[in-house]
């Protein structure tokens, strides 16, 4: 929240990282300048000059530099008293130095130098000591090998600052902002406000969360009982189904602080900083209290403890989800902070975390049926410019199995494809045509098919609207083409029956409707082709699905193996032996095989109406219902007064 600045209160110095460098920089020339020779009350003499002193027997001892062609010279204590030698130091310059010369020279060859020097010593009898000696600055060259790390630590400060994304006070202060939480606080005068009105359907959800917000609002309605306001509600469901958009209505309706962040912002580098994001996070909402904490993607520091830990190595997001616990409901926790937390991996969480006193209500949030998918469109329609009352029942039956996220595309996508054909508003056939794009893919018309490829797609894509049509269980094919779309090369939309629980019958038949494709391959080119793969992965999921996890087969009984839990999904091991494995592979084979044989023996019996529908398709690349009703007449099993529309479940080839 922002704070009213005071004129008249001082400014706090902004901190710069350019001072540490002006410091190196500085200490590095300082030492190079007191700690050279250069700085002393050394004189300059020649070789001449101190041939002449040699001679006098002024010089005690000679120190000749050969790394830099330079010779010391001391002098005797006699010497120092002459008028000669006046103009230099007879003493140090500072007490370090007592061992300062009184000339330094330059000398050329070394070789010649030396016998020189030797040469004078040897007439006169002089006992001058020549040393020999290398010279280098010592405290120079020890901060220059440091300043490599000097400039590391001085750009790892600057970086840290940057990241902490702090420009004021003390660099610590900004290095360890690294701990705190990434929480954003919701502002309702700022930020954009989102309400319940704005959350068609979910009409269970609603309520719930609902009461969340009231029991921040009022509550002593319900502690006057007796009642604990619950700590946390989790919600659940599959993508898009309008979790994120709750959790949003709750920020937008409560009167009480709101922090939003992801799972993943727990998550970082560093080992310790997710547990210090999380002790933050609390420490936050509780000095705001009541406030609520919502947590999007909550699995991502929430699975289940102890498990793909192959190195034995400390987890840091194991440490993240210890502290998360101790939050929700360890020995100091406080009240009056709800947490509210969304997945679609409920699966994968740590049961401690699903516990009561944690997330006391799961919510779960699921695909709309068709009333609920009639609301979400009126919502997603109020931006939308439409040139005519729009039937949403219609819209709405258009779109069995979409969630809201879906259905917000077909009313962009509409939108976009009415933009793209320059139209003023959009139409009914643009939500068809943006139903047809999201659900099937791209036409592509300009895709190279042979003359022989194009009729196998016709016979295929044929197949299935004659089997479909003459089975009462299977959904009424209502739309094909054979216009390559997606990555398919034909398709057919369906109208399936929204069905709470389903019958061995109906999954029979819509497993034979399936098989159609192939099947008049086989009745019409005695062929088959690679054009069924998505057919039979369809139907062996379906048959693998009747015999292993809904105990609809007559020869394994009534027997499961499905682990809700999601602990065992195949993994390692399998939960039954070797020899049930056989046998659950001969059900499947052989229930494949019968309905197969089925959608062979009705296309054989319907040959002449398969090759009609499949010529009117070559012609017309897409037929509708109506030209199924033409060649077929009305459905056996169809009412009289029931009427379908066309739908958007893609059977490909």
């Amino acid at each position: 929240m922002a704070k009213e600045n005071n004129p008249n209160t001082p400014k706090k110095p902004r901190f710069s990282s350019w001072w540490i460098y002006g410091v190196v920089i500085a200490l590095i020339i300082g030492f190079q300048f007191f700690g050279g020779s250069s700085f002393s009350s050394t004189e300059k003499t020649t070789t001449s000059e101190l041939q002449e002193f040699l001679r006098n027997g002024d010089i005690s001892k000679i120190v000749i530099i050969t790394n830099t062609r330079q010779a010391k010279v001391y002098l005797t204590e006699e010497a120092l008293n002459k008028d000669v030698h006046k103009g230099v130091a007879k003493k140090p310059l500072f007490p370090s130095s007592s061992l300062m010369p009184q000339y330094i020279l330059d000398y050329g060859d070394l070789q010649i130098f030396q016998n020189e020097i030797t040469e004078i010593k040897k007439e006169n009898n002089l006992d001058t000591i020549v040393e020999f000696d290398t010279e280098s600055n010592v405290l120079g060259d020890l901060l220059l090998s440091l300043l490599p790390f000097a400039l590391i630590i001085a750009i790892w400060i600057y970086l840290m600052r940057r990241m902490s994304g702090g420009a004021g006070g003390g660099a610590g202060g900004q290095i360890f902002n690294i701990g705190k939480s990434k929480a954003k606080l919701f502002d309702e005068k700022t930020d954009t406000r989102t309400s319940f009105k704005d959350v068609a359907g979910l009409e269970g959800a609603k309520e719930e969360v609902q009461e969340i917000v009231e029991f921040l609002k009022n509550p002593d309605k319900y502690t006057s009982l007796g009642g604990k306001i619950p700590k946390g509600a989790l919600l659940v469901g599959p993508p898009g189904t309008g979790k994120t958009l709750l959790a949003k209505a709750v920020a937008g309706e409560a009167k009480v602080p709101f922090f939003s962040l992801s799972g993943s912002d727990f998550v970082e580098m560093f080992v310790g900083v997710g547990a210090s994001r999380v002790r933050d996070l609390f420490k936050q909402a509780k000095d705001k209290s009541p406030a609520i904490i919502f947590i999007d993607e909550i699995d991502a520091i929430g699975r289940a403890r102890g498990k793909n830990n192959f190195t034995g190595s400390n987890d840091e997001r194991e440490n993240t989800l210890n502290q998360l616990l101790t939050e929700m409901d360890g020995f100091g926790t406080n009240t009056n902070v709800i947490v509210l937390a969304a997945t679609n991996r409920a699966d994968v969480l740590d049961k401690a975390l699903m516990r009561a006193g944690r997330f006391d209500r799961q919510i779960y949030v699921d695909l709309p049926d068709l009333n609920e998918r009639k609301e979400i469109f009126e919502v997603h329609l109020r931006p939308i410019k439409t040139a005519e009352t729009l039937d949403l029942d219609f819209l709405a039956k258009q779109t069995p199995g979409f969630s809201g996220a879906d259905i917000a595309n077909v009313c962009n996508e509409a939108a976009l494809i009415a933009a793209r054909k320059e139209k003023k508003a959009v139409t009914k056939q643009d939500f068809l045509d943006a139903v047809d794009r999201i659900v099937g893919g791209l036409e592509k018309k300009n895709k190279i098919i042979t003359p022989e490829e194009k009729k196998t797609i016709a016979y295929h894509e044929a197949g299935h609207a004659t089997v479909s049509w003459m089975l009462e269980h299977a959904a009424p094919l209502v739309k094909v083409t054979i216009v390559p779309r997606g990555q398919s090369l034909g398709a057919a939309w369906y109208l399936p029956e929204e069905r709470l629980i389903v019958r061995p019958e109906q999954m029979l038949d819509e497993m034979c409707a399936t098989m159609g494709g192939r099947a008049a391959e086989k009745v019409i080119f005695d062929k088959i082709s690679t054009g069924a793969l998505s057919d039979l992965e369809k139907v062996t999921k379906q048959a693998r699905a009747m015999v292993t996890i809904y105990g609809l087969n007559d020869k394994l009984g009534n027997i499961t193996y499905y682990d809700s839990s999601g602990q065992n999904e195949y993994g390692f091991t399998k939960p039954y032996s070797e020899e049930t494995a056989q046998r659950i592979d001969q059900e499947i084979s052989k229930m494949i095989e019968e309905q197969y044989q089925r959608a062979i023996k009705l296309l054989a019996d319907n040959k002449d109406k398969l090759t009609e529908l499949a010529d009117r398709l070559l012609e017309k690349e897409v037929i509708f219902k109506d030209d199924l009703e033409k060649i077929f007449g009305r459905r056996p099993f169809e009412k009289e007064e029931e009427k379908l529309e066309p739908a958007d479940k893609l059977d490909d080839q």
